[in-house]
């Protein structure tokens, strides 16, 4: 039996940058505070819980405290009240996403009405929305989009979340022209999601089983499993080596390994030599 790891599998270079950050700071010891997770990932949650830092669900009394932003980015004003209410700040959030923000504030300046394309209660797209002034358009697919609104638009500024499929987001945007005199389109998608997906469309027919790593809430995990799904019906999404099931591997010469942007090393590691124990 042979594996095939994926190169482009696990951190991508903005969640390894964030959980740098978290874990350089909690060095301080100094009470450091975060809204929600740093990513999606339960392991990587509990390394960071352990160094010191603590989740909290809303801003408090910020005085001698610090607030580290996440990798998926926040809203002009979480980080507003944070300030006001005296925290430190201190920014994890993922370069190519501050892109993003930067990309749809200019567009919302420019007077175009900002279209998101992403899964709406998502973070990284929630932290989109909140640098705008007026409310933005979330679509998250083709079947919830809001025709109504969407006939209105005269001048559409859209920017996708970084993690979504661009076949998807194509399709998406092929509707948005039908119905929008001008829309000026940015291709937000990051280059390791881009990279990863790539790769997944290769890889199903290329090997018997697939097996993708990742925490059911990482939204870029879900995107590859959902093409791999397709292209071979022996894929199976695990978010741990204590998933896998003996029965998937059966007379497999081939199996195939990906992982999503937020899952550590170790959890692959551990993976493959669950893989190596069982008997094809």
């Amino acid at each position: 039996m042979k594996i095939n790891l994926a190169k482009s599998s696990g951190f991508c270079f903005g969640v390894r940058k964030a959980i740098t950050i978290a874990l350089e700071n909690a060095k301080s010891r100094k009470p450091i505070f975060m809204l929600g997770d740093i990513v999606h990932n339960e392991e990587v949650v509990k390394q960071i819980q352990k160094a010191g830092i603590k989740k909290i669900n809303r801003l408090g009394k910020g005085a001698e405290k610090t607030l580290l932003i996440r990798a998926h980015g926040c809203s002009k004003k979480t980080l507003q009240k944070a300030l006001k209410s005296g925290y430190t700040i201190i920014d994890a959030t993922c370069p190519m996403v501050k892109e993003i923000h930067k990309i749809a504030s200019r567009l919302e300046k420019a007077g175009y009405r900002i279209i998101i394309i992403g899964d709406k209660l998502h973070d990284e797209v929630q932290g989109i929305a909140g640098q705008l002034k007026s409310k933005a358009v979330i679509i998250d697919g083709l079947k919830n989009m809001p025709i109504g609104e969407i006939k209105k638009i005269r001048r559409a500024g859209v920017v996708v979340q970084s993690t979504q499929n661009l076949d998807n987001v194509l399709k998406i945007l092929k509707v948005l022209r039908k119905y929008i005199p001008h829309v000026e389109f940015h291709n937000t998608i990051c280059n390791p999601t881009r990279l990863k997906q790539n790769e997944v469309k290769a890889m199903p027919e290329e090997n018997d089983v697939m097996i993708i790593i990742g925490s059911k809430t990482s939204a870029n995990t879900k995107r590859i499993y959902e093409i791999s799904k397709p292209l071979n019906k022996n894929s199976y999404w695990i978010d741990s080596a204590e998933k896998i099931e003996k029965g998937w591997l059966k007379n497999a010469k081939k199996i195939g390994i990906t992982a999503g942007a937020s899952t550590p090393q170790a959890t692959i590691n551990e993976v493959i030599q669950k893989i190596k124990v069982i008997p094809s």
